[in-house]
């Protein structure tokens, strides 16, 4: 690991002012950092500790939901009024680490987390998103990478909160040098460019200070579906975040955000248009289903993740349907 001084960043302001001097990073959770450290991928000369900031790791819910970035997952997963509220984030939450990794995982850390791409990870490869030339999955082993929004980067977004998040409509507030502002989670997330080597819009020198959800319709439900290869805890190959509102047998509002299939935490928008104002019907979902992979550009090793997204926004709209009302035997929908 390559040596690095350590400073406890009593406020928010003292992390900003250091964060803004070169070759500095943030570290809260670290469950992330640390593995890039040791296989020196990253190198800084200095680690600014966030995790005695105060109000930072707090949880708020009356009418709305506000989350600390340096709220754990476990947290999360343990708050009782999170599972009856939002019960999408909480499906989410259990899914997205070891017990061990949700312990010391922090909400904002998820968020901003780097890819597992094994180009990325390797300090062997000069991959595109580290500063190289090119990207190496384009042409090499690409069995987990993007299906959509791959053009110069084929790395997929880790975090399985963002994608719940996104289909919740949250948005964070973030703090820097010029002060506060507030992004929508989809405003956050952005294809790598030329110009931006990263999947968030977050400079250096700032940081993400709270999340903010609002509640949910009383008829808005919300489900969370992740397919992985092992049964146990490991990165989505593929996930949805759904989120519905019904009235009677139509669909008034339909959110619909993919995991581990693009750069970025990705909205199915055409799949959502299909359904916004359409009556339940097994054809509708189908339909939404398809329109969900319209777009797709696989690579050699992961076409498979074409009919994996399909087949998982089907099972997740049919699966919350049948939660938000009772199920029809005239339907045509398998219970």
């Amino acid at each position: 690991m390559h040596p690095f001084q350590h400073i406890n960043a009593p406020n928010l302001s003292t992390a900003i002012k250091l964060l803004g001097q070169p070759e500095t990073a943030a570290i809260a959770g670290g469950t992330d950092l640390l593995a890039e450290l040791k296989r020196r991928i990253k190198k800084p000369r200095c680690l600014v500790n966030l995790k005695l900031i105060p109000g930072m790791n707090r949880i708020h819910l009356n009418k709305n939901l506000s989350i600390g970035p340096l709220v754990t997952l476990a947290e999360i997963e343990q708050h009782p009024k999170i599972l009856k509220k939002y019960p999408i984030l909480h499906q989410a939450v259990s899914l997205a680490a070891t017990p061990q990794l949700r312990n010391m995982g922090t909400t904002g850390g998820n968020l901003c987390q780097h890819p597992r791409c094994w180009y990325y990870r390797s300090p062997l490869f000069p991959c595109w998103l580290k500063g190289g030339k090119k990207c190496f999955a384009m042409n090499g082993e690409n069995k987990y990478h993007a299906i959509l929004g791959g053009e110069i980067c084929n790395a997929v977004h880790p975090s399985d909160l963002a994608p719940v998040f996104m289909a919740l409509d949250a948005s964070v507030q973030v703090i820097g040098p010029k002060g506060r502002r507030n992004i929508s989670l989809e405003d956050l997330y952005r294809i790598p460019n030329k110009d931006r080597r990263q999947m968030t819009v977050l400079r250096s020198d700032e940081l993400i200070t709270e999340i903010h959800v609002p509640a949910p319709s009383k008829k808005s439900k919300g489900i969370f579906l992740k397919a992985m290869e092992r049964k146990t805890w490991s990165f989505a190959l593929v996930s949805v975040a759904a989120q519905l509102s019904l009235d009677g047998d139509y669909i008034s509002e339909a959110r619909l955000v993919l995991g581990g299939v693009a750069p970025i935490p990705w909205r199915a928008k055409e799949a959502e248009e299909m359904l916004r104002g359409d009556r339940i019907s097994e054809e509708v979902i189908k339909s939404a289903g398809i329109a969900a992979v319209k777009n797709v550009k696989p690579l050699k090793d992961n076409e498979y993740k074409v009919a994996l997204t399909k087949g998982l926004v089907e099972r997740a709209l049919i699966q919350l349907i049948n939660v938000t009302q009772p199920f029809r035997a005239d339907s045509g929908l398998k219970p």
